[in-house]
C-alpha cells in the first residue's frame, strides 16, 4: 500500500495457545505493522485461563480491536486493504466455519473476505490428535486458499525455553506472510555445512 502503514488482521479463537496470538501482536507492534484484532468469546476465556494477561491488555496491543458480533466492522469489507489475516490459534470450530463459508460472526466473516479477495489467510490450527473429520476440514479450507499452519516446534533450534518455541513459531508465521523478522532461526543456520551439501558425514573426518 503506497504511503500507508501495512495492516494485518489478527484473529484469536478459543483454542489452546493464546500466547501465540499475543506474541504475534507484540511482534507486529515492534515491526510497525498495524494489527486489527478480533477475539472470539472463548478466546477471552482461554487468555485468562492460560496466561497472566488481562483481556483488556491484549486488546491494547492491537492498533484497533473489534467486537466479534460487529459484522459491520471495517475488517468485514473487502475494501479494507490489508496484507492478509492470521487466526492464531485457530480452533476446529472456527476452522469448520471458514471451510464451509459459514460467516456467523466477525472473525469468520473477516476470514471469508480475506479468501474472496485473494489475500493470504493463515490458520494456526491447534488440535491433536486429528480425526478424519478434522483433516477433511483442513483440506476444504486449503482448497479455498487458506494456509494450514499447525504450531509445530522446530527442535533443530534446540530451544531452551517455551518463549523461544513461541518466538520461532510466530517468526515463521510472519515469514509465511511475507514479513521479514528476527524471531525465528533458520534451519540452515543450525546445520553443519557438510550436511547442507548432502554429505553423510564430515568429509574432513574421513
Amino acid at each position: 500500500m503506497e504511503d500507508e502503514k501495512q495492516r494485518m488482521l489478527v484473529g484469536i479463537s478459543g483454542a489452546s495457545g493464546a500466547i501465540l496470538g499475543i506474541r504475534l501482536l507484540e511482534a507486529l507492534r515492534s515491526l510497525n505493522i498495524e494489527s486489527h484484532l478480533v477475539l472470539s468469546s472463548n478466546a477471552r476465556f482461554t487468555i485468562a485461563l492460560e496466561t497472566d494477561w488481562k483481556v483488556e491488555d491484549v486488546l491494547g496491543l492491537s492498533t484497533s480491536a473489534y467486537d466479534n458480533l460487529d459484522v459491520g466492522a471495517p475488517i468485514a469489507s473487502g475494501s479494507f486493504v490489508n496484507v492478509g489475516m492470521v487466526i492464531i490459534p485457530c480452533s476446529i470450530k472456527t476452522l469448520s466455519a471458514i471451510a464451509n463459508s459459514y460467516s456467523a460472526d466477525l472473525l469468520t466473516r473477516a476470514a471469508d473476505v480475506t479468501l474472496k479477495e485473494g489475500r493470504p489467510l493463515i490458520l494456526v490450527v491447534r488440535e491433536a490428535p486429528l480425526h478424519p473429520g478434522h483433516l477433511r476440514l483442513m483440506n476444504l479450507a486449503a482448497e479455498s486458499g487458506a494456509v494450514i499452519f499447525p504450531p509445530v516446534p522446530a527442535f533443530y533450534t534446540k530451544p531452551q525455553s517455551l518463549s523461544e518455541v513461541v518466538d520461532n513459531i510466530v517468526g515463521r508465521i510472519l515469514l509465511r506472510m511475507g514479513v521479514a523478522n528476527k524471531l525465528f532461526k533458520r534451519w540452515i543456520d543450525n546445520t553443519p555445512a557438510y550436511q547442507r551439501f548432502g554429505e553423510a558425514e564430515d568429509p574432513f573426518r574421513r
